[in-house]
């Protein structure tokens, strides 16, 4: 494991920071007490609604822990897409008794807030999606104490992460659930997205700095795979969702192995970005006609998601899940953990002592 992880985690693995109300402090105390790295989602919370958590999750645990930022999107000129799909979706705010929320809620996701607490408050990791941070908000991090860590989904990402002076990158596959954390969002490229073990070996090829890999991993095998091909560490989101501590709607967790749900899809239906989720009712209906506007769609459709959760209506909820999701466990949290890091020291164990073909002597 790379220097700049050690004194973060025991073990290889990081739960991801999934935002919208499932990375709870619960969650991520588990996961630090049981030797990986919790993180906290701080995507759409306030500052104060951070720091709130933030305290929460030190009276839980004294194990270093991280909390994940979404970058501020730049402006796009695509007002007139939004209001069409505000028409279309005028039949689900029908359905579920709501009003559809205000596209011009804000872009930037109350960043710098929320950087000014990091900066005065100091936690021991951050990490940053849908963009790089600038040198100089990486530098006061690192000099407060704080280990940095950028999503890419491409070498190129991974260059501009290391020019700003991250500590490590996050390589995110697309095998990914949830937002792919992309630096622009260029509809063009929907669907040309990396497979995780390509992608490592890519991004270890243009930069010096750690990797952390992400994407599909649900067993310690494939961790195994991600630290074989050369990652320090391995980042799972959906394998934590499942967990009794994680905040998802039970919902939601159910699906994750409903046999209703048999794939996923990246979609922009839910918020505007592309992002990977089982399909649904809502996805297969208005996906195709979703616009690239974030987070424009995500405020729009924010009521009619919440709606559908306190309905248990799966149909219409964002079921945000990787490829490998129907390998979750209803695991505790720590258990998670601890039979995570068996599964990788047996892997380890099966593949040291197995024969090389071809590598015997002449």
């Amino acid at each position: 494991m790379s220097s700049v992880l050690t004194d973060l985690l025991r073990h290889p693995i990081v739960q991801a920071p999934m935002a919208g109300g499932v990375s709870v402090p619960e969650l991520a105390a588990a996961v630090g007490e049981a030797g990986g790295l919790g993180f906290l989602g701080a995507g759409y919370k306030t500052a104060d609604g951070m720091y709130q958590e933030i305290k929460r999750l030190r009276s839980l645990t004294d194990r270093p822990f991280g909390v994940n930022l979404f970058m501020p999107q730049p402006e796009h000129s695509e007002s007139g897409a939004v209001e069409v799909y505000a028409h279309q979706l005028a039949g689900e705010a029908a359905w579920y008794e709501t009003e559809l929320g205000d596209p011009d809620s804000g872009r930037d996701d109350g960043y710098d807030a929320k950087l000014a607490v990091l900066l005065d408050d100091p936690v021991p990791a951050v990490s940053f999606h849908f963009g790089v941070p600038s040198r100089e908000a990486l530098e006061r991090l690192r000099r407060a104490g704080t280990v940095t860590l950028v999503t890419a989904t491409t070498a190129e990402e991974a260059v501009a992460v290391e020019r700003a002076g991250a500590d490590a990158v996050i390589a995110q596959g697309v095998e990914a659930g949830g937002h792919q954390g992309t630096h622009r969002d260029t509809p063009e490229n929907d669907g040309a997205g990396i497979g995780l073990l390509s992608l490592i070996t890519q991004i270890r090829e243009a930069v010096r700095l750690p990797v952390v890999a992400a994407g599909g991993i649900m067993r310690g095998a494939q961790i195994a795979a991600v630290l074989a091909a050369g990652a320090s560490a391995a980042q799972l989101g959906t394998a934590f969702l499942a967990t009794p501590e994680s905040g998802a709607p039970e919902v939601h967790k159910q699906a994750l192995t409903n046999p209703l749900f048999t794939r996923t899809e990246l979609t922009r239906a839910f918020t505007g970005r592309p992002a990977r989720a089982l399909v649904n009712r809502f996805l297969r209906e208005h996906g195709p006609y979703a616009p690239a506007a974030y987070p424009e769609i995500s405020h729009l459709t924010s009521p009619l998601r919440k709606a559908a959760a306190r309905a248990g209506d799966a149909q219409g909820l964002a079921l945000w899940a990787g490829q490998g999701h129907r390998l979750a466990r209803e695991l505790p949290a720590g258990r998670l953990v601890e039979v995570l890091a068996a599964e990788l020291a047996d892997a380890r164990a099966r593949l040291a002592s197995r024969p090389v073909i071809g590598g015997g002597s002449r």
